[in-house]
């Protein structure tokens, strides 16, 4: 059977929200318990101004293992062997810094041995206005149809 519905979980890492003008949205801790892999969605809508090599977003993977008590220890970015689909530099896995690059999806495969997971964006310059979300479908699960 194509069953993909029972086989992944969806989780919203990052509402959808504008950024702009220091207003960067919080990253949220993803718990991978449970699952094996996950693929993390940048979602990216039309800058609302212009975006240029000193005007940017950057957005940052970084991983945790579990600190014993079932909460996350600390971050650390993540390496090229941790991700799939980009090369990380110094954990940052996407940068939009030109105009056109946008509206946009950037898919991230996550395949490090960490059990938390977060994407943080980050805004460089003053005021590159761009609408963004981060979704998050979980893998590869332990208990199939997973228990919610």
């Amino acid at each position: 059977m194509k069953d993909l519905y029972n086989n992944v979980i969806a989780a919203q890492s990052i509402a959808p929200v504008v950024g702009a003008n220091g207003a960067a949205p919080a990253a949220v801790e993803v718990d991978l318990a449970g699952c094996n892999s996950a693929v993390f969605l940048i979602c990216t809508g039309a800058e609302g101004s212009s975006l240029s090599g000193s005007n940017y977003w950057t957005w940052t993977m970084e991983h945790a293992d579990d600190d014993g008590t079932g909460v996350a220890g600390s971050y650390a970015a993540v390496a090229a062997a941790d991700v799939q689909g980009v090369t990380p530099a110094a954990g940052v896995v996407l940068t939009i810094d030109a105009d056109g690059e946008t509206p946009q999806i950037k898919k991230i495969g996550y395949v490090g041995g960490k059990r938390f997971v977060k994407i943080t964006p980050a805004e460089t310059g003053t005021g590159p206005d761009l609408p963004q979300a981060v979704i998050t479908i979980k893998g590869a699960l332990l208990d199939v149809p997973p228990i919610s």
